[in-house]
């Protein structure tokens, strides 16, 4: 099954490690649609992966000398928009989500690029049509008229007045979220937007952007 997604030249060992790692994590229907593989200008040992799944895209990055392997994933419906840019070796795939949160990996081959881009796409167009047909059930749901049933037998006003009514339950009121996981949130928040700048601005590289971004992320 592996050898379907070495078709555009992705290093086999590379695939391998992200694809046993996959098997572990699909969830009931989710099939495997394509894998990236980065190609680095000089050493490429430890290349960083992506995988599109029919729910999902996942950035994979090597940790721990390559013996394990980190990975952050986003649904499908969370996904805003995604981009590729062709540079002069390989070129750079990246997503934004609802939530304002950026991923990215460089020093892909180009065909790998296209072929992410084409199928995100895709999947993009199929969540989108999906979610229209959800909100058209859901308007459809709301403006039917709720019909009652006509007893076929008279009731006794005896009997009516014998039906003992039930006192009416209290409604729990909703409990609010924990102010200690706004404050985390809101600490993440703020050392991504710093990340952030620190790319924007040059300073560190999309590689870099990429792993300190993982770590940030699976601390949290």
């Amino acid at each position: 099954m592996m050898e379907k997604f070495l078709n555009d030249e992705q290093d086999p060992k590379a695939v391998e490690k992200v694809y046993l790692r996959l098997t572990d994590l699909l969830t009931t229907g989710e099939e495997i649609i394509y894998i990236a593989v980065q190609k680095k200008p000089l050493v490429n040992l430890l290349p960083d992966c992506i995988a599109i799944t029919n729910k999902r895209i996942l950035f994979f990055t090597p940790a721990n000398l390559g013996l394990s392997i980190k990975f952050v994933d986003f649904v499908w419906k969370d996904i805003v928009d995604v981009h590729t840019k062709e540079e002069i070796i390989g070129a750079i795939f990246s997503v934004r989500t609802t939530n304002g949160a950026e991923m990215g990996v460089d020093y892909l081959p180009k065909v790998q690029a296209r072929k992410l881009y084409q199928y995100a796409q895709e999947r993009k167009e199929a969540e989108r049509e999906a979610r229209r047909l959800r909100e058209l059930e859901q308007k459809r749901a709301e403006s039917g008229s709720v019909q009652f049933e006509t007893p076929s037998q008279p009731v006794a006003a005896a009997a009516i007045q014998a039906s003992p009514v039930e006192p009416a339950q209290p409604v729990a009121a909703p409990t609010p979220a924990p102010v200690a996981e706004v404050l985390k949130s809101d600490e993440l928040t703020e050392k991504l937007t710093k990340l952030k700048v620190l790319f924007e601005n040059g300073l560190i590289s999309q590689e870099e952007y990429n792993h300190k971004k993982l770590d940030l992320l699976s601390d949290f």
